[in-house]
């Protein structure tokens, strides 16, 4: 029997891009694509910014994107091996996160497992998330190409590794079985408190950056920073989809913070099934 060298087993992917949004921590993010229409922007890199290679992306509605976990323990602890190793001027190393043949996924309680191959967990072998996403436009800004998007599940920072257009007739099929997930999860009943609309309020910029003209730089900022009116319908939907561990969604009066943008978003649950938000508190 042929020997397959370790090599041969792995496959190394250019970085494209990074998406640049307004949630910049694991929590309160979707845990699926398009459950909350927030928008995001993928900023291109260097040579892969370049207009012509999105000639005609502009007449679909929707791309895939392939994508990096960089924000799981397994990744995290990778680049923390890596950048002592740099220090320390050492080789890199080799030590291998264990395969995990099974996990928990939230939609089953956090308790119940099951294949890791049958759920859309972020510790897999590859590391790498899939998403639909829709396109919302394709600016090009000082040479680089932005692409305007919404509906990801991905955070600030999400390593960029593929792009592809979405078709409809061969990638979408109505009567698919979806297992353990055959529909979106019910959303909570989110309310907010008297401080946290005065809180809100007060932290708006009268002002937003002008998307019709502005800067890569400047664009990125408005994502990450800039919090505007809208923010609040995107802020309360995100809660609404109770991004608590799943352990604990029946605590009452346990108090959780989201970050978005520049605000920390402070929430209770007062019954089940209902949230309030407490506080809207700048962080930086």
């Amino acid at each position: 029997m042929k020997c397959i060298d370790e090599q041969q087993l792995t496959h190394v992917a250019p970085i494209i891009g990074y998406h640049r949004a307004p949630l910049s921590q694991k929590f309160g993010a979707p845990r699926q694509p398009n459950l909350v229409a927030l928008l995001s922007v993928i900023e291109m890199l260097t040579p892969y910014a370049n207009p012509a290679a999105f000639a005609g992306l502009e007449a679909f509605s929707h791309i895939w994107l392939s994508w990096q976990f960089h924000h799981n323990y397994i990744n995290k602890k990778s680049v923390h091996n890596s950048e002592k190793d740099q220090q320390t001027k050492a080789a890199p190393a080799a030590d291998k996160p264990a395969f995990r043949p099974q996990v928990r996924p939230p939609r089953l309680g956090g308790n119940k497992k099951l294949g890791v191959f049958a759920s859309r967990s972020m510790y897999r072998p590859s590391g790498l998330g899939l998403s639909v996403v829709k396109l919302e436009a394709i600016e090009v800004l000082e040479g680089r190409v932005l692409l305007l998007i919404s509906g990801a599940d991905m955070i600030d920072g999400t390593p960029i590794i593929d792009i592809k257009p979405y078709v409809s007739y061969s990638d979408a099929y109505s009567d698919a079985a979806s297992g353990f997930a055959p529909s979106a999860p019910e959303s909570l009943i989110v309310t907010m408190s008297e401080l946290a609309e005065q809180q809100f309020e007060a932290l708006i910029d009268i002002e937003p950056i002008d998307w019709e003209d502005e800067t890569v730089a400047a664009k990125v900022y408005s994502l990450q920073q800039q919090l505007i009116a809208a923010d609040k319908v995107l802020i309360t939907a995100l809660i609404a989809q109770d991004p608590r561990p799943a352990y604990r969604r029946e605590e009452l009066n346990s108090s959780f913070v989201m970050r978005y943008k520049a605000v920390d978003i402070s929430f209770t649950q007062i019954e089940l099934g209902t949230l309030l938000i407490n506080s809207v508190i700048k962080v930086y």
